[in-house]
């Protein structure tokens, strides 16, 4: 199968959507249960509601700049790459969106890089997100410092 590409901007259509977060045209673009999966939450998001909270919460200031530089379209999946910086480090990733028939977006499925900065992204929206989505899917913290980085002491179980 032929994969495409345009000349627009890579992740321009994606852009869009996510601007209108928390307004009817971004609900429009969803499918009632679409399902957000992420390296930073410990579980899915499900339905357009918990996806906007998430993307609300990112868009806060946890980007200091973010750009996405490939963009691939085959069939129903979109696949988009992004670099930028957070938190004053270096980030990147990739965003798949899959559509269903009806060209609305069924699944998001959005990774991180590196390990130190899924941490970091995870232990902020632990803050951000909270009692906005199913706690069960927030950072607890073990394992890290407050600043997202590894604490050996607490993955032995040392309970400092």
């Amino acid at each position: 199968m032929p994969v495409s590409t345009s000349t627009r901007l890579p992740g321009a259509e994606w852009r869009e959507i996510v601007k209108k977060n928390g307004t009817k045209e971004f609900a429009a673009a969803f499918e009632p249960n679409a399902v957000l999966e992420t390296s930073v939450l410990n579980g899915p998001c499900a339905g357009v509601d918990a996806i906007a909270a998430f993307f609300a919460a990112t868009a806060g200031g946890m980007y200091d700049t973010l750009v996405f530089t490939h963009e691939t379209v085959d069939g129903p999946k979109t696949y988009l790459e992004w670099e930028g910086r957070a938190f004053g480090k270096d980030v990147g990733g990739t965003t798949i969106l899959t559509r269903n028939e009806a060209g609305l977006i069924a699944s998001v499925r959005l990774y991180h890089r590196p390990f130190t900065m899924v941490q970091r992204f995870s232990a902020e929206l632990a803050k951000r997100l909270k009692g906005k989505i199913n706690k069960s899917q927030l950072s607890n913290g073990v394992g890290q410092t407050a600043g997202g980085q590894p604490n050996s002491s607490r993955l032995r179980g040392d309970p400092r």
